[in-house]
């Protein structure tokens, strides 16, 4: 696994953020099938569930003034403050499973599922 740390817009280094390396693959995979060679994707925040926070993601061309920067190789994530705080610490990896599908998930590896549905749906 590669772990990255944000830069934020002072320069300065902060927590981490881990991304696999069939992530990091799927991702460069999906930007070249989409002509999307040179750009970065965005992670934003998209609201709490049960179990924790949820997050979105989109093509992005460059990071907007005052977002995070998540250097990767052949890419880069960008993030608002908002969505940097939840995601700390988070593992980003690719599944492909016939109950949830084939993508991107992004989780807290900490995080112990929640309780009103017994931790399932971690």
């Amino acid at each position: 696994m590669t772990v990255k740390y944000t830069t934020d817009i002072q320069g300065n280094r902060d927590n981490m953020v881990t991304v696999t390396p069939d992530a990091e693959k799927f991702i460069n995979g999906l930007l070249e099938k989409n002509n999307k060679v040179g750009y970065g994707i965005k992670i934003y925040f998209a609201g709490m569930a049960c179990s924790g926070p949820q997050f979105g993601m989109s093509f992005q061309e460059k990071a907007a003034e005052g977002e995070n920067v998540i250097k990767q190789d052949g890419f880069d994530f960008f993030c608002d403050n908002e969505t940097m705080e939840a995601l700390e610490p988070c593992l980003i990896e690719f599944i492909d499973d016939p109950n949830f599908g084939t993508g991107l998930t992004i989780r807290d590896p900490n995080a112990k599922g929640c309780e009103s549905c017994g931790g399932g749906c971690h």
